[in-house]
């Protein structure tokens, strides 16, 4: 499926991928040992991508109860308005230690608080967001760079006070380009990808994925929308106890490649989704219907599988029986493989050599501007969940409608399903503190409503009607607490009960 890959390194594009030498060897481990700091720290939380929920809830109850919102706003750029917190836009949520925190521009009553878990949300409307998960309160004045946020971002794994983010779309403040801000004063120290000569896109300079990095080599790890993928040696330097962080990138790594349907009408170059990655491989989907697996300290392709079409879903990674697979899906484009309606698989995928181990599919629909397949991220179950997987399917079964099911991971039979209005936001498995209780599984749909189900039988737990437009946005949670941004311009703390 490949026609050529090239490798550029600071600067020079190399004559052949057999000259390119890792300075350093890249080896991620589980999921449990990408940090030891307490929350959500990139999408989906960890390397595995399997993640997006911190502790556990003490639920007896089983209800949503809406503690706090907090409005953001808008923007209108080149004709395209963007509200609020829109896809993939899941919240980060951290525990920060005191030493930490007592040199940064947060509130005094913040600092002083060692229960604190601060949301930090960078939103469509060039914001990013501090908030208070358990009052709703600011922690710090939004910082505002004018650039769009789509993406998650991601926390420094080794809790240095780091935000990796990227933006979504031109503004007026400039080309969208990726960043490396310090949270200690809330300044962007570091940024890179605006218009980047080697892209195959053009101008192109989308960053909604989100980083991984490295702690051991002190590499960040970002693909791009432009069809790059960064390797960049940080050289952080981090003195917690008076304050100061700082980065000097000094060698810049990047991958791209060129698909044999690859083009500039369909079919494009570019990574909207986050890449997964255990030990030395990586695994990311691309607009072009490319599933790939990359070794990391060869940049070299392992194998190719073909996912038929544009993905927005990021692989999630699962040990099984001592063997790694990947659960996937992909999205209806409308004009590339139809003009009315195409097949969605749902995809399990040996992670060794990129063969299907199973597939189920739905028939979906699209409309220009608004596809229609899986633009979420599958939700791996653990704990009493862990014989599934969760998927939410949009416009099927009706243009407005779709469902949220429930498969056997091993053999990819249906378990239960649920019809609904359709939803682009991620399901977020939440898991029981008392003893016999029920794990459940929540989502946002496109009418604004919260769901909670029984994640074994899929029964309905709690409705909640949110009422703030449509949600694309993915939640994330810590403990009983669940944070979710919509459309229609809120941000919201929801109680697990």
């Amino acid at each position: 499926m490949m026609e050529y890959t090239n490798i550029n390194v600071d600067g020079t594009t190399l004559d052949s991928v057999k000259d390119y030498k890792s300075d350093d060897v890249i080896e991620f481990g589980s999921p449990t040992d990408y940090t030891k700091l307490e929350g959500v720290i990139t999408f989906r939380g960890n390397n595995f991508r399997d993640a997006p929920a911190f502790g556990r809830a003490k639920m007896s109850k089983y209800k949503l109860k809406k503690m706090w919102n907090v409005r953001t706003t808008n923007m209108t750029v080149g004709g395209q308005y963007w509200s609020g917190n829109g896809w993939t836009g899941q919240p980060l949520l951290i525990h920060w230690p005191r030493e930490t925190k007592v040199h940064m521009n947060m509130e005094q009553w913040a600092k002083d608080d060692d229960e604190l878990v601060e949301a930090i949300y960078a939103s469509l409307d060039g914001y990013i967001y501090f908030i208070d998960i358990k009052s709703g309160k600011k922690t710090r004045e939004p910082m505002h760079t004018g650039f769009v946020y789509k993406g998650a971002g991601a926390l420094d794994p080794r809790g240095y006070p780091l935000m990796y983010v990227g933006s979504g779309y031109n503004s007026a403040a400039g080309t969208s380009r990726a960043f490396i801000i310090d949270l200690i004063h809330c300044k962007i120290l570091y940024e890179y990808g605006s218009v980047d000569p080697f892209s195959l896109r053009g101008s192109l300079s989308f960053f909604d994925s989100s980083t991984l990095v490295d702690a051991e080599t002190d590499t960040l790890i970002q693909p791009g929308e432009n069809g790059i993928l960064y390797l960049i040696k940080l050289n952080t330097k981090y003195n917690e106890a008076k304050g100061k962080i700082s980065v000097k990138p000094s060698r810049i790594v990047k991958w791209r490649y060129k698909g044999k349907r690859n083009n500039g009408s369909n079919y494009w170059y570019g990574m909207e989704d986050s890449c997964a990655i255990y030990k030395g491989y990586l695994y990311i989907a691309d607009n072009g219907g490319h599933l790939m697996c990359l070794d990391l300290n060869k940049l070299k392709l392992k194998w190719v599988q073909d996912i038929l079409d544009d993905s927005n879903s990021t692989p999630v990674l699962s040990v099984e029986d001592g063997k790694l697979y990947l659960y996937i899906s992909t999205s209806f484009h409308l004009g590339w493989r139809s003009s009315s309606s195409a097949k969605i698989p749902i995809w399990k995928i040996d992670a060794a050599n990129g063969s299907v181990v199973w597939s189920k599919s739905y028939t979906c629909q699209s409309v220009e501007g608004n596809s229609g397949g899986v633009q979420s991220t599958i939700a791996l179950g653990h704990n009493t969940l862990d014989d599934y997987i969760y998927v939410t399917v949009a416009k099927t079964g009706g243009l407005g409608r779709g469902v949220i099911v429930a498969f056997k991971k091993k053999n990819g039979k249906k378990a239960w399903e649920q019809a609904g209005p359709y939803t682009w936001s991620s399901p977020v498995c939440v898991y029981n503190s008392n003893e016999g209780g029920k794990d459940v599984v929540c989502y946002a749909r496109s009418d604004s409503h919260l769901m909670m189900l029984d994640g074994i039988s899929g029964d309905t737990l709690y409705e909640l009607d949110m009422g703030s437009g449509n949600v694309e946005a993915s939640p994330a949670v810590y403990n009983n607490i669940l944070v979710l941004g919509t459309r229609g311009c809120n941000i919201f703390g929801v109680k697990l009960k």
